[in-house]
């Protein structure tokens, strides 16, 4: 196996010419680069990464710990973190904490220990433990999608959630909708509470009051807001529009309003957090808010390797804009502004410096716009039985005669 030091034969250098080729660590004439560089592909030779590791105190690893990386919001963040490391030299060790506070401690040990040099976490619903060791150990770490109130120690990327939930809201409440309801995340995660927010703010902002009932958790997860909506369904006045707050329990809504033959948006109209690859496959189309999840993801490795660089430098939260999705599970008829995409509401963000400064944040994000309106439209939402990953495939059953079914959402909202 050839070594460096042939390769210094091989090119005419010394040993520490070709060191600091292959590190970065001084500046090289580019014609002695690129002789390095041909001694290298000419001899096969492949770097020593854990000898080069006790020598430098760094592995080019970055560790990742996300749950449900097979929900498709994730895993999109994941292909960003892993392009960026890969586009900066550094590998990428992956784990699941399971949302599980204990389990997320146990799994940033474990990262430790293998000597990464910084993780990207996206923290649990309880995150003290996990905080506390990555404090005390000192490790470079960037807290990924749920923002962490008053974390003076870490920097923090993640999406705008309150001004694009509130869009949702308004928008269907410009069209007529009195009664909407909520189906929210896992208590005690921010992307929750930040969601929340927006629809109680989007309430106050269009005149309707604030009816708790109407609020329900799903905690995250396809079978929860399943349980969620059908206990909406439930109540004397249920609901006219449904706001569902992540890609998973939009499929666990879908699934509950079939099985009580609602119909989108004929009897139900549906707005969700999250769009996914074939949400423009259903019929009626579901109108959402994108996130940017595979910039989330490259710009958590941007920061980290900023922090690497400069581990004293001030702590930064950086927020990315969405796009409000317009499509028709609201109600809106094709071609009355369907099919549009544009920013949402609450450009990005960057707390602690300007937001022009090193966020990665696309231009044109400060968008403010009035409600969309149109008509309602009739046609029946036909869901997948599978869940995420699967594309769908199931119809809905046929409605019933219409003198068996209730009150169409148009003719409640009404009253």
């Amino acid at each position: 196996m050839p070594t460096m030091a042939d390769v210094a034969r091989r090119a005419g250098v010394s040993v520490a010419t070709v060191s600091h080729v292959l590190n970065d660590t001084r500046p090289v004439l580019p014609r002695t680069r690129q002789a390095v560089l041909d001694a290298i592909d000419e001899l096969g030779y492949t770097p020593n990464t854990l000898a080069r590791s006790l020598v430098t105190s760094r592995t080019r690893s970055i560790g990742l710990a996300v749950s449900a990386i097979s929900n498709p919001y994730f895993t999109e963040i994941l292909q960003g973190v892993e392009a960026e490391a890969l586009a900066h030299g550094y590998s990428l060790l992956i784990a699941d904490p399971h949302d599980d506070p204990a389990h997320e401690r146990k799994v940033a040990q474990l990262l430790h220990e293998r000597r990464v040099d910084g993780m990207i976490v996206a923290p649990s619903a309880n995150p003290a433990e996990l905080l506390s060791y990555l404090g005390r150990h000192r490790v470079p770490t960037v807290l990924l999608d749920r923002v962490v109130d008053a974390e003076p120690r870490f920097d923090q990327v993640c999406a705008e959630n309150t001004a694009p939930t509130s869009e949702l809201v308004a928008h269907l409440a410009g069209l007529g909708h009195r009664r909407i309801g909520l189906v929210a995340g896992l208590a005690g995660l921010s992307t929750s509470s930040e969601r929340i927010a927006g629809y109680r703010a989007a309430l106050a902002a269009t005149g309707l009051p604030y009816d708790e009932g109407l609020v329900v958790h799903g905690d995250s997860a396809s079978a929860g807001a399943e349980r969620a909506t059908a206990a909406l369904l439930s109540r004397a006045e249920p609901p006219t529009a449904l706001v569902t707050a992540n890609n998973a329990m939009t499929i666990g809504a879908l699934r509950a309003l079939r099985d009580h033959g609602v119909s989108v948006p004929g009897d139900m109209a549906l707005c969700c957090f999250d769009d996914f690859a074939w949400a423009d496959l259903f019929s009626p189309r579901l109108t959402a808010i994108a996130q940017p999840s595979r910039e989330i993801g490259a710009q958590a490795v941007r920061v980290l390797l900023d922090r690497l660089a400069d581990p004293d430098r001030p702590v930064r939260t950086v927020r990315l804009p969405c796009a409000f999705v317009h499509r028709t599970s609201c109600g809106c008829p094709e071609g009355a502004g369907a099919s549009e995409r544009r920013p949402s509401e609450g450009g990005g963000v960057e707390e602690g410096a300007s937001a022009s400064e090193g966020a990665g944040v696309p231009e044109g994000t400060a968008v403010c716009g009035d409600p969309l309106r149109g008509g309602a439209v009739g046609s029946e939402l036909r869901p997948p039985e599978g869940e995420l990953s699967s594309p769908p495939s199931v119809a809905v059953p046929p409605r019933g005669p219409a003198s068996a079914r209730k009150e169409s959402a148009r003719d409640r909202r009404r009253r």
